[in-house]
């Protein structure tokens, strides 16, 4: 097991899970994770756009967990590696987009701060180094199984 995938695979699960968590919590819990205002107050008047957008996120965040999963054992069976009826296809180029999306969304506050300086906030701050944690996980471990997959 590659231990920097398994971590930034099950990180990524946790995001998915406090994702469906806001959902479920509704409009406070999109203004205490950061989802804004906007999006807070469409949820108050039972706009399901909300609730739709957290959804897709929490999909994917659960898919890109899945293949960073399956990548962390590195070898040829590693597409097999987590007890799922079908084996993930083209694990290594998917973790390595994962890896790209995840460092590209970490670093876009360096940009942001000179574009929109009035987009820059704690939220922004905190997410921007929780992504490119992630981005950084997935990089290291991607790198030490790159060969095997």
């Amino acid at each position: 097991m590659n231990i920097y995938l398994l971590i930034g695979g099950s990180l990524s699960l946790v995001a998915s899970a406090l994702h469906i968590g806001v959902i479920v919590g509704g409009p406070d819990w999109l203004r205490f994770f950061g989802a804004g205002e906007r999006m807070a107050v469409m949820a108050e008047n039972g706009s399901w756009y909300p609730g739709l957008v957290t959804g897709f996120i929490a999909v994917a965040l659960m898919v890109m967990g899945a293949y960073a999963l399956a990548a962390s054992t590195g070898g040829a069976g590693s597409a097999h590696a987590l007890p799922l009826p079908l084996p993930l296809p083209f694990v290594k180029w998917i973790v390595l987009a994962i890896t790209a999306v995840y460092l590209l969304r970490g670093l876009a506050l360096a940009p942001m701060y000179f574009v929109m300086p009035e987009q820059v906030n704690a939220f922004a701050v905190w997410s921007s180094l929780i992504v490119l944690a992630l981005g950084i996980f997935h990089a290291v471990g991607l790198s030490q199984v790159w060969k095997h997959l």
